[in-house]
């Protein structure tokens, strides 16, 4: 196997050149970098993660924390987080925190202390002060994606204008009578995006001149059997029945589509439906949905990471970056039955 000197020698360079043009972390010259880079494909140089770390101080890992691994928009953010960690040579460890109180702790109080990370990826997790503490004794750069976290650089979704365009896009189509499927108290711990989503969708019907109804309101848990059920008692009912819901995610919106089939309701034209997440069956469903493109929040967060490790070398971010989101309209949506 060929060595760094061997690199050097081929290159003409010296090998802490070699160790510049590999690592990207230096000075090198465009001539040498080049040097350096056909040496090492000739001579099938792989750089040695032990070595490079006990040089350079840092292990080339990076963690990623979620509340959530079994739900499609938490591994959507991990994914494209790695991907984006995978183009930069960053190795990834995931923290799943869905397990006991004891787990979640061992996380910060044990797996964390060992260091084996440059950094920390944190996805719609709502930390506790000590919490937040614990990671900042580490002094590693921590980047958060899904609500602000006190002194750390955050990509943040503003959840009530979110679900104030969803309601008003059912608004604009002439609907007066639209429930909201919300999460429970349960499911309101990342960054209440449950108490957001619904103030937006309670500001909307106000700003229309229409008092929300206590009856056009039901909450699951954010996936499609939750919505299911949660729309089966909101359309069950012809006298309060709505023709229109909002869902709060897309997963519980497509529960909505299956519960007013099963009730024999026609989408839309019975019942307009529409959700939030821009979910990889909201098309197939032909949902309408305001999509916040959970893969590119991972790619983003990792570049601001990124500029956090090596400063001026990525392009600068703002802080605290609001995550963009757009309005599909597909075929779940539409007037009003007369």
């Amino acid at each position: 196997m060929a060595s760094i000197e061997d690199v050097a020698r081929r290159a003409g360079v010296s090998t802490a050149t070699v160790s510049r043009a590999l690592s990207g972390n230096g000075p090198v010259s465009a001539a040498s970098r080049e040097k350096v880079a056909d040496a090492a494909a000739a001579l099938d140089y792989v750089v040695s993660s032990s070595a490079s770390s006990l040089a350079s101080g840092r292990t080339k890992n990076v963690g990623l924390m979620v509340p959530y691994l079994a739900r499609w928009f938490f591994t959507s953010v991990v994914e494209g987080a790695q991907q984006s960690l995978m183009r930069h040579g960053y190795d990834v460890t995931l923290y799943n925190l869905s397990g006991s109180v004891e787990e979640r702790e061992a996380v910060f109080d044990v797996f964390l202390q060992r260091k084996r990370i440059d950094g920390i990826v944190t996805v719609s997790l709502k930390l506790s002060p000590a919490e937040v503490d614990r990671l900042q004794a580490l002094d590693k750069p921590v980047v958060g994606v899904g609500g602000p976290i006190d002194g750390v650089r955050t990509l943040t979704l503003d959840d009530d204008a979110v679900s104030n365009l969803a309601t008003s896009h059912l608004l604009s189509l002439g609907h007066t009578r639209i429930a909201h499927i919300g999460g429970s108290e349960d499911y309101d711990l990342e960054f209440h995006i449950p108490t957001n989503r619904r103030r937006g969708y309670e500001a909307a019907l106000r700003s229309a001149g229409i008092e929300p109804q206590s009856h056009f309101f039901a909450t699951a848990d954010f996936t499609i059997q939750g919505g299911y059920h949660a729309a089966k008692q909101l359309l069950g009912n012809p006298l309060q029945r709505p023709t229109a819901i909002f869902a709060s995610s897309d997963e519980m919106a497509i529960g909505c589509i299956l519960a007013a089939r099963d009730l024999g309701l026609v989408v839309p034209r019975d019942i307009s439906i529409i959700g939030i997440d821009g979910h990889e069956l909201s098309e197939f469903f032909g949902l309408t949905t305001v999509a916040q493109y959970p893969q590119a929040q991972g790619e983003h967060a990792v570049e601001i990471l990124m500029n956090l490790l090596v400063p001026g070398k990525h392009p600068e971010i703002p802080e605290n970056t609001p995550i963009g989101y757009d309005l599909v309209v597909r075929s779940s949506t539409s007037r009003p039955p007369e």
